[in-house]
């Protein structure tokens, strides 16, 4: 039964890399990497190098509020893609999807609350979260 089982590692990598491509294939253009860790029922992630062209162009212009705009609706017109992605792949319902960029270092950060800990092969490679 658990043979089918992705582990966690192998888990991570695929949600990491089919949200690189939501990005790509979304917004053109290519984050330069995403991490994802799984921490219980919590799947931290983190996009390098998710701001766009046009949002750069924006910040270079000194329009950062403007910039700052586009970037939160951007993210939230995204949640539905990245609660199909994480839910197809862990096989769990998404209960509420956090995020939020810094455009001076071009980084998202991403946190999806879980209705329960995924099934993987190797369970106890989840850490539990620190309460």
């Amino acid at each position: 039964m658990t043979d089918n089982l992705l582990t966690r590692g192998q888990l991570e990598r695929k949600i990491s890399q089919d949200i690189q491509s939501l990005y790509r294939n979304h917004l053109g253009h290519q984050p330069s990497k995403v991490s994802c860790q799984f921490f219980d029922t919590k799947l931290a992630i983190i996009v390098e190098d998710s701001i766009t062209n046009a949002e750069q162009i924006l910040v270079e212009e000194g329009k950062n509020d403007l910039a700052e705009k586009v970037r939160s609706s951007l993210d939230n017109a995204m949640q539905p893609e990245l609660k199909r992605v994480i839910e197809g792949n862990a096989e769990v319902k998404v209960i509420d999807i956090l995020s939020d960029a810094t455009l001076d270092t071009g980084r998202t950060g991403i946190i999806a609350v879980l209705s329960e800990i995924p099934k993987v092969r190797n369970p106890e490679s989840i850490p539990k979260a620190k309460v």
